[in-house]
């Protein structure tokens, strides 16, 4: 293995756990919650996400952890706030990775309708072959 290999392995280690941080529908709640706030203390979501405090801050820890969300202590509280910067890059990230996965199958965004490949058109077009039941 070379250097190269363990960059990217390292990187897709990385942006796993940014998506695995994501993969709740409470912490995605939690996101946009926050999004809409310049910054929140774990009261404020417990009474817009409707969930425990415990629950919330649990969610908390995990985005904080994975650098999706991060936190100040004020006082006697913590105030959280998005990531932007870190959430962007997820964004860009997952973008690249379909952009290349999909080369040449998938329509871009504004053009138009999905077209097979080629190969795909073909076996279409050819007869159905007779199967015994």
């Amino acid at each position: 293995m070379d250097l190269m290999d363990t960059d990217i392995s390292a990187r897709d280690d990385l942006v796993a756990r940014k998506l695995a941080a994501l993969a709740h529908p409470a912490r995605l709640r939690l996101l946009r919650q926050l999004g809409a706030a310049d910054s929140c203390c774990v009261k404020d979501l417990v009474r817009r996400a409707g969930l425990a405090q415990s629950t919330v801050s649990q969610h908390l820890k995990i985005l904080v952890e994975a650098e999706l969300v991060s936190f100040r202590p004020e006082q006697q509280r913590s105030r959280y706030t998005i990531n932007a910067p870190a959430l962007r890059e997820l964004a860009g990230v997952i973008g690249q990775t379909l952009d290349h996965c999909c080369a040449g199958c998938c329509p871009q965004a504004g053009h138009g309708e999905h077209t097979d490949p080629p190969e795909r058109q073909d076996a279409d077009a050819r007869p159905a072959a007779h199967k015994d039941i």
